[in-house]
């Protein structure tokens, strides 16, 4: 299974889609819905994507395979000291919620409904994200800069991230910089 394409149009249909699943929820969200809001015919949409599964997984697909890129280009440009390197995930993590905050809210709040073999396909993409995590967090907790078990400390912080789509106003006084340095400043040891 692979639902990424470098169609531009295919782009932009899972683009809309991320959109109306966030409005709508996928459960509600109809394929006349889909094809109205992409402008386009019910069945034209199946010429684009096999049924509204394939649609659910192209927009979590496309949205972790950004996630990951951001994150591996943060950690490559980054210093080895644990404290920059638990500063610039955050900020990566950030940075690809509130530029691509639709397909994450999307992957965050309806993962679930998934059908297995969409699910194991991109698990690969969620463990990989979550492996580069879990070595900024074990290199942070060897420096003694957090403390706690690895487990909970990369749940509370994926956690405390991942909410911001929720309350996080972008136009506000706080710049996604801002937020990531104050939650490392919150977990840091002192």
């Amino acid at each position: 299974m692979n639902v990424i394409n470098t169609s531009v149009r295919r782009k932009e249909l899972t683009r809309l889609a991320a959109q109306l699943f966030v409005q709508e929820g996928f459960d509600r969200t109809t394929v006349r819905m889909l094809a109205q809001e992409m402008g386009i015919k019910s069945g034209s949409l199946f010429h684009h994507f096999k049924d509204k599964q394939e649609i659910l997984a192209a927009v979590i697909e496309e949205g972790m395979q950004n996630a990951l890129t951001i994150a591996r280009q943060s950690i490559e440009h980054c210093s080895s000291d644990p404290e920059a390197r638990l500063r610039a995930m955050a900020r990566a993590h950030l940075e690809t919620l509130f530029t691509d905050r639709n397909a994450h809210v999307v992957a965050l709040f309806e993962w679930r409904r998934l059908d297995p073999v969409a699910s194991a396909h991109l698990s690969h993409l969620r463990d990989a994200y979550e492996a580069l995590w879990v070595q900024v967090i074990d290199d942070a907790l060897e420096a003694q800069l957090i403390r706690g078990d690895r487990f909970l400390v990369s749940r509370f912080i994926l956690g405390a991230l991942n909410w911001t789509v929720r309350w996080y106003d972008p136009s506000g006084p706080r710049t996604p910089d801002d937020l990531a340095d104050e939650l490392v400043a919150m977990i840091m040891a002192h």
